[in-house]
């Protein structure tokens, strides 16, 4: 259907990442996790926060956004 407001949908299919990470990092990570289920009463693993986590770090980096717009890059 052509001329509606709303554009196709970008694809959505998760991608898995392995990563590994220094047993500081994980303390962190198990950390921001209690206080994430202290603050909003709701137990997260932290394979569900980080990519949430990533995805906010991407777009407060104001230099990274400038430049993904200005080579003509997705933002989403």
């Amino acid at each position: 259907m052509a001329g509606i407001k709303l554009g196709k949908l970008p694809d959505r299919t998760p991608i898995k990442l392995t990563i590994s990470v220094l047993p500081d990092l994980k303390q962190a990570l198990d950390d921001y996790a209690a206080l994430y289920s202290a603050t909003y009463g709701e137990n997260e693993p932290i394979t569900e926060l980080i990519p949430q986590m990533l995805a906010a770090f991407l777009a407060s980096d104001r230099n990274f956004v400038k430049t993904r717009t200005r080579n003509g890059a997705s933002t989403e």
